[in-house]
């Protein structure tokens, strides 16, 4: 496979609106011989994925702006801008964003594959403001992360349980 190099300016790159967050992509496993995802996500605040973890890949986030409360395998970390975050595979985590701005973030995935679930379980984003994000389907999720090695374990968290910063 032959990768050209390549700039992505601001607000390029396919996008996705995956479980009301804008996801967009600025490298995928094509232009990265299958070793990483990079995309740029942005997330209202108070949002938090399902507990899930991740049966192949790595997850790290690189915090842009907004805040966060990552918990991973039992440990909670309280992240704001300019910190990086590391979910390792296999390990149960979650996240919830702080409730007074979204956060920003680049998602970094080893390897590759994340841009295909968010592909597959959102939609193209026409527009890149942030939605209501309107109820999501558990059943076509989970089915969507089960395609994608990613297994559910619980809900999304819904209060912060104060981690270290």
């Amino acid at each position: 496979m032959s990768v050209r190099p390549y700039l992505r300016r601001e607000g390029e790159g396919e996008a996705h609106w995956f479980l009301g967050n804008l996801v967009t992509v600025l490298a995928a496993g094509e232009q990265t011989r299958g070793a990483l995802t990079v995309v740029e996500v942005v997330n209202p605040p108070g949002f938090g994925p399902p507990l899930h973890r991740h049966q192949t890949e790595d997850e790290m986030f690189y915090l842009l702006s907004g805040t966060a409360e990552f918990r991973c395998d039992g440990d909670s970390f309280t992240a704001g801008p300019g910190d990086f975050v590391l979910l390792p595979v296999g390990l149960p985590h979650t996240f919830l964003v702080g409730p007074d701005e979204p956060l920003r973030t680049l998602q970094i995935t080893n390897p590759s594959g994340f841009e295909r679930f968010a592909a597959d379980a959102g939609v193209p984003a026409r527009e890149r403001r942030l939605p209501d994000p309107g109820p999501v389907d558990p059943a076509a999720l989970g089915h969507a992360a089960a395609r994608h090695g990613i297994e559910l374990l619980g809900p999304p968290p819904t209060h912060h349980i104060g981690g270290t910063r």
